[in-house]
């Protein structure tokens, strides 16, 4: 979709998505290797009392749903910034439900535009976990 067809406050259902257990481990032990993700035995004695998911692997979890949607499709020319608030920790096994909603739109030149794109995660209890506000440039219809 060209930046010029898309309209503020359009909001966008993401399919729901589990935080598999294996998963989140693996990609702990990958990119965020700290005993709160990864030791079960630690994890025990924290404030949490059992292991939480990487918080970037929360959101990505979810941007990967979002990108099956693919609203922009090949008018998205690239990411230009996220900023990801965590509220409440997502734990294995969790089903996250998030919504994205079109919350700014600013030409940038003629050939494109930025859209930012704010998601709206909850659990499975309806309890917010993180929210996220990502920009991305699309391409204009006119250039």
């Amino acid at each position: 979709m060209y930046f010029d067809d898309i309209l503020l406050h359009t909001k966008i259902s993401i399919p729901p998505v589990v935080i598999e257990k294996q998963k989140m481990l693996d990609f702990a032990r990958l990119y965020d290797n700290i005993p709160l993700h990864t030791d079960e035995e630690y994890a025990k004695t924290t404030a949490f009392g059992k292991l939480i998911a990487p918080g970037v692997m929360s959101f990505m979890s979810v941007w990967a749903q979002y990108l099956q949607v693919d609203i922009l499709g090949e008018e998205l020319l690239a990411g230009l910034s996220t900023k990801i608030e965590w509220h409440k920790p997502v734990f294995a096994e969790d089903t996250l439900f998030a919504e994205a909603e079109v919350t700014n739109l600013a030409e940038r030149s003629d050939k494109n535009g930025i859209v930012e794109l704010t998601f709206r995660v909850k659990n499975q209890h309806g309890v917010s976990v993180l929210t996220d506000m990502t920009q991305v440039i699309v391409k204009r219809r006119r250039q």
